[in-house]
């Protein structure tokens, strides 16, 4: 079975800058590599529950599933990053409430803001697509694993 996963791309506009977590040295997957806030759906989850759920546990930010935008689609194939494969519906949201903090210090070594035009590049694979592609508004996919 298909894993399930909804990440988040936190846009301050008025900065232009967005925000990125960096994977811990005991991640499961990417360590060391920035990355969106992700994460798996429980079952009988909605997808936009699992991202202001993910969004809230990993940076302490809160935000309305309301304000969630469509910006990316990540389908994996099986052996790509999870044994079955995964599926990543990726948001983006530009109001939240909160104050950005690595709230999961044992999975993240540190949250913070980039500008736009100065990413890391260290980052999980297609995370810079999906920041490009947000900030134009043109929800996008990206195929990885698959011939």
């Amino acid at each position: 079975m298909t894993m399930l996963a909804a990440g988040v791309l936190v846009l301050d506009r008025a900065a232009d800058t967005v925000l990125l977590l960096k994977r811990g040295p005991r991640a499961k997957f990417g360590r060391g590599l920035w990355d969106l806030p992700v994460g798996k759906s429980e079952p009988g989850e909605p997808v936009t529950a699992t991202a202001v759920r993910e969004l809230r546990e990993e940076t302490g930010l809160v935000a309305d599933p309301a304000d969630l935008r469509l910006a990316h689609v990540v389908h994996a194939a099986r052996g790509a990053g999870a044994p079955s494969g995964f599926l990543t519906v990726v948001f983006a949201v530009e109001r939240w409430t909160g104050t950005a903090h690595n709230a999961e210090p044992a999975k993240h070594s540190q949250v913070r803001w980039f500008p736009l035009d100065t990413l890391p590049g260290d980052l999980v694979f297609a995370t810079d697509r999906v920041i490009a592609r947000c900030v134009d508004q043109a929800p996008d996919i990206t195929l990885h694993g698959w011939s």
